[in-house]
């Protein structure tokens, strides 16, 4: 058995942690740069807020009802998903995260006397010690798990946990469940199967084995199998290193500073190095880019890019962040308003791979991973920004966040204050 445990309208969730007076009121979190609404309440999805909804043209919705609006924090929402992660690794062996708000855990060789109980107990302390509700579904396959989870939340009285077993019941719940919101079925496979008069998940596990695999190849395959019971999506508790590693953002207000550009790609390439470091990857090259805002069409129009190689491959802070803003300073272009910019590493190695050069400098290389890791856990401790660059300016990327909240569980300012009278 698997089970599935999904974060309920999580951003809003870990907001009203620290505003439990917002339960029961309509609550949007905005994108970066304050842009579209990523996530809503029920009461906010009630209201006819939709996912992705510009910022812009739901104001009036927002000053009609009263709706409360948060800038994305991303700092707090990451740290509550670890703290949900480490009360769900307590009831079982192997735990898989799969985004920010859901994790599947591997039940298979336990012996659990009522798995809904246990489903409901998992929500239960998840509730008690991290205050986000949690949609906790078991079944016998991953898929199946996924779409017991979504019963918990559209049904209150399962308490947070839902057994989905019994194939009169898994066959009662795929009759009624929309085919194009199975895990697995993509936009493209949504359009083929309307064509198909296909409507839902039930109606997709009567299609003959042969068609299935000739119109949807393996991963329909697989999805097609896992929702008639038999488990093929195998189990993952380990993370495999990326392939590639992208970090941009689009400015709330356009730069056209060279020094201000250099600044903000700084910081791109120093969460580059940390990401590259966070799995033993080295980088053998580095694209730095920034263009215009296209949507200005009146306005004058740029893209740049420039290509760094490091031959002996590196996740030195020092190195990236100079090669960065080395490149920035050769693609800027002045009269420019440049509105987004980045850094993508595509050539990764892992370090257990890597062959040091024969004139490379051993015991120079080992200085300066020792030097990375004293910066990474420093900044682990202290926080986010306590070892910068000079070129990093403050640290900060600079964005449009006029309704963030406080950083309350990663920055000692911001911790709250409580007071006794």
């Amino acid at each position: 058995m698997f089970a599935l445990a999904d974060c309920n309208n999580f951003f809003v969730s870990c907001e009203r942690v620290f505003h439990p007076d917002l339960n029961g009121r309509p609550v949007i979190v905005l994108s970066n740069n304050d842009g579209c609404a990523v996530a809503r309440s029920n009461e906010a999805k009630a209201l006819g807020i939709k996912m992705g909804d510009p910022y812009f043209k739901i104001r009036g919705i927002i000053e009609k009802y009263g709706v409360r609006v948060f800038s994305s924090n991303f700092a707090l929402y990451g740290d509550m998903s670890a703290r949900v992660q480490q009360v769900l690794r307590d009831f079982a062996p192997a735990v898989e995260q799969y985004s920010i708000d859901e994790a599947f855990l591997d039940l298979r060789g336990m012996t659990i006397p009522d798995p809904d109980a246990f489903a409901k107990r998992i929500s239960a302390e998840c509730r008690r010690l991290t205050a986000i509700p949690v949609s906790v579904g078991i079944a016998p396959t991953k898929t199946l798990a996924k779409i017991a989870s979504k019963l918990c939340k559209q049904y209150p009285r399962l308490q947070g946990g839902c057994y989905m077993h019994r194939p009169q019941d898994i066959e009662k719940v795929l009759r009624r469940f929309p085919v194009a919101d199975v895990w697995g079925i993509g936009r493209q496979s949504a359009k083929k199967l309307a064509g198909m008069q296909i409507a839902t998940a039930w109606d997709y596990t009567r299609l003959p084995e042969t068609s299935v695999r000739k119109l949807f190849a393996l991963p329909g395959y697989r999805t097609w199998m896992e929702l008639r019971g038999v488990p093929c999506i195998e189990f993952e508790n380990y993370i495999e290193p990326k392939q590639s590693i992208c970090v941009s953002r689009s400015f709330a207000k356009e730069i056209s500073d060279c020094s201000q550009l250099c600044e903000q790609v700084a910081n791109f390439a120093e969460s580059a190095a940390c990401k590259l470091r966070s799995q033993h990857s080295l980088a053998l090259e580095m694209t730095a880019f920034a263009f215009t805002n296209r949507f200005k069409e009146n306005a004058p129009q740029t893209f740049g890019s420039r290509m760094s190689v490091f031959p002996d491959g590196t996740a030195d802070h020092r190195v990236l962040v100079s090669a960065a803003v080395a490149a920035t300073r050769e693609l800027f272009r002045p009269g420019y308003g440049y509105k987004k910019a980045g850094v993508v590493i595509t050539r990764l190695e892992q370090e257990e791979d890597h062959v040091a050069s024969l004139f490379g400098d051993s015991d120079q290389q080992a200085r300066d991973a020792r030097l990375s890791q004293s910066i990474d856990e420093i900044n682990r401790f202290f926080g986010r920004g306590a070892v910068l660059f000079g070129v990093q300016g403050d640290g900060h990327i600079k964005m449009a966040r006029e309704h963030q909240s406080p950083h309350y569980t990663t920055l000692w300012s911001d911790i709250p204050k409580a007071s006794v009278k």
